[in-house]
């Protein structure tokens, strides 16, 4: 049967009159309120439902009235303890004491004995209603009223029933029955798979909507080798899938009404979505061992664009032209040295130089002329720190001529009528050595009050110079401490665009752009990642203050805790927060995956609507995972795992849906994917 067929089918299920099967009864209510129930329940009705396992959803429909539709959704926790339990087991303590068998054809006890042995307590959450509102069939996260516990009688429910309580949808953005929800899994309670059906055809698929992801952020953890990675891989597959149903491309001259509808009436999003990964190890954008050693790039060629630091055969170098692109390298250079912890005496003062464009200039005033040489001074450290020089081998700047005359060579070096990198260095060099005692700057601070070079340009030739100070005095590192290879690999002489504007276009056409981030330095990692995003982010503001259509944007992060900020991190303003805060409104989503909940900034954390949990191994991430929906149900599930079984095994909370579902994820298959 179709996914589509599928779907309809779920949503004509009507679990009122469906889901109370006489062979699927488990038992009476023996306490009841707004957040708990305590179900009585017999070993033999355990049996026959083939069990209930911690965390099975059961349904307590009220019996007393015919007049009253509506069940309540339980979800299964622990055992509940009977008011005749400790009669229980002191009878039992006794036939123990007495070495008597108590079980199997062998058994001494007596038949009321035995009945009243087979008896045991289920606690259950009170997970709401379903209810009758006309012809549909609602339901509410909570219990609107309750009755006395003993009119009620609970059921485990089939596979239909199971279907349709699961693919909930509880968001005014999705409508039921459509054809664009993808299948992520298929519902599993347990590690231990004796009851569970392993036949394809009885298994309860979930799925998801496309509203749920694109444009929200998703949080996928669990330790390593725990299915993440294939998690994400079934996301992008599906997203790309529903990308492909887009009915429009990004059209500038729609109505404002009509750009703030993100998807149409079927419930697929109205321009192509763009995704970008992240990909520190590899393996999206290399060949690799999983996936039937096929990547994610290789199922998508026409639709994958993959950037690289190194050059490598078919991928687009990630490097910028730092003598064209100055306030794009300035900033790389600041984030490096801000990241290594080294921006202290000369450096802190090269760092802090304002290298954009004064509105006043106009290429001939004052203004003009001054920052002309700030820039030659910044573009003369490049050179001597060993950037390659772009096509242009000449630099121009107006200089002075009673400067210009006192500093011969072959000839009389002119910076107005273009020179040479070693001879703008020369005569830089020359001005801050003499800068304390020639005459020309000793007679212009005494007409003009102020100081020939303005505290930018002192900057730039300390660090030009190799001297914090005029006259040779106080020798610092100065150029050569941008000569590091880690500097360098960011460089290209060639490129003449910047390659984040370059990937933002990609994406607004919908395309696939993997970052391979799995040969660079970790602070380049950084830099590179926060560079892209920010371009990114602000693209999206400026359409949105436009009132220009976004579409959406993915942002994959793997190994999110390399890259985010960390737990006690308050700093706003760090992009990936803004992100978390901003990006519901400019349609970005965020997908990140990490061992650890608790590396995670609380700001990203509590902004995050759709939940992926795999197994964690400490109390300490149980603790921290507490705090968010209703995972404490499972928290002592997540602490258990067999590593044969429980790859893909996950706890799911989704934006529409109004409570967690265990789920075992479909693996990520190239086969499958491209049927």
């Amino acid at each position: 049967m179709k996914t589509v067929d599928k779907i309809k089918q779920l949503a004509s299920v009507d679990p009122l009159k469906v889901g109370k099967q006489t062979e699927l009864f488990v038992g009476h209510p023996f306490s009841l309120d707004y957040n708990k129930a305590n179900i009585l329940v017999c070993d033999a009705d355990k049996e026959r439902v083939k069990g209930i396992a911690q965390g099975t959803f059961l349904l307590a429909f009220y019996d007393n009235e015919e007049t009253v539709e509506e069940a309540i959704l339980l979800r299964a926790l622990a055992p509940a303890k009977l008011p005749t339990d400790s009669v229980m087991i002191s009878s039992m303590i006794e036939y123990y004491k007495d070495n008597l068998p108590t079980s199997g054809k062998s058994s001494k006890l007596d038949d009321f004995t035995r009945y009243e042995f087979s008896f045991s307590g289920l606690e259950c959450r009170v997970l709401g209603t379903f209810y009758r509102n006309g012809t549909n069939v609602e339901f509410g996260a909570d219990l609107e009223n309750f009755y006395s516990a003993h009119h009620y009688s609970v059921y485990k429910v089939n596979k239909d029933v199971l279907g349709y309580i699961v693919n909930q949808r509880d968001s005014p953005d999705i409508i039921p029955g459509n054809d664009n929800e993808f299948s992520i899994g298929h519902v599993r309670y347990s590690s231990s798979l004796r009851f569970q059906s392993k036949n394809e055809e009885e298994k309860a698929e979930v799925y998801i909507h496309p509203a749920d992801l694109l444009g929200k952020r998703t949080a996928l953890f669990g330790m390593t080798r725990t299915g993440k990675s294939n998690t994400v891989k079934k996301v992008i597959e599906a997203t790309t899938e529903i990308s492909s149903n887009a009915i429009t491309q990004l059209n500038a001259t729609n109505k404002i009404e009509e750009n703030l509808k993100a998807f149409d009436e079927k419930g697929a999003p109205k321009n192509p979505v763009g995704q970008i990964i992240f990909d520190i190890n590899g393996e999206y954008a290399n060949a690799n061992m999983q996936d039937e050693g096929t990547a994610i790039f290789e199922m998508y060629k026409d639709k994958v664009s993959r950037y690289s630091v190194l050059e490598k055969d078919d991928f687009l170098v990630m490097k910028i032209n730092f003598y064209n692109e100055i306030e794009n390298g300035f900033e790389m250079i600041s984030s490096y040295f801000r990241a290594t912890g080294n921006t202290t005496g000369y450096l802190e003062n090269f760092l802090s130089v304002d290298l954009s464009k004064p509105s006043e200039y106009d290429g001939f005033n004052g203004v003009s002329v001054r920052f002309d040489r700030i820039m030659a001074a910044y573009k003369c450290c490049l050179y001597r720190a060993g950037f390659p020089l772009p096509k242009e081998k000449t630099i121009k700047f107006k200089g002075a001529s009673d400067i210009n005359d006192k500093i011969k060579l072959n000839n009389i070096i002119d910076p107005s009528k273009g020179i040479s990198y070693d001879d703008a260095c020369l005569w830089f060099d020359w001005v801050w050595e003499n800068y304390d005692k020639d005459d020309f700057f000793i007679n212009y601070r005494k007409k003009e009050g102020k100081d020939w070079a303005e505290e930018d340009l002192k900057s730039l030739l300390a660090m030009l110079s190799g001297y914090r100070s005029p006259g040779k005095k106080n020798k610092v590192y100065g150029y050569k401490s941008l000569n590091r290879r880690d500097l360098l690999d960011l460089h290209t002489k060639d490129n003449d665009s910047s390659f984040e504007e370059d990937i933002t276009k990609l994406l607004r056409d919908g395309k696939i752009v993997i970052v391979d981030l799995s040969q660079g330095n970790p602070e380049v990692q950084k830099i590179f990642t926060e560079k892209i995003c920010s371009t990114i982010f602000f693209n999206s503001m400026n359409r949105f203050i436009d009132n220009e259509a976004n579409n959406f944007i993915q942002f994959y992060f793997e190994e999110a805790h390399n890259l985010f900020p960390k737990k006690d991190d308050k700093d706003l303003s760090q992009i990936y927060n803004r992100i978390a805060k901003e990006g519901a409104k400019l349609n970005l989503g965020m997908i990140y995956a990490t061992q650890e909940v608790s590396s995670i900034s609380s700001n990203i954390l509590k902004n995050t609507q759709n939940w992926f949990i795999a197994h964690l191994n400490n109390e300490d991430e149980i603790k921290e995972l507490r705090k968010y929906y209703d995972f404490d149900d499972f928290a002592d599930a997540l602490i258990r795992f067999s590593a044969k079984n429980d790859k893909g095994f996950v706890r799911m909370k989704t934006y529409s849906n109004p409570f967690i579902v265990p789920v075992q994820i479909d693996k990520f298959s190239v086969e499958t994917s491209t049927k």
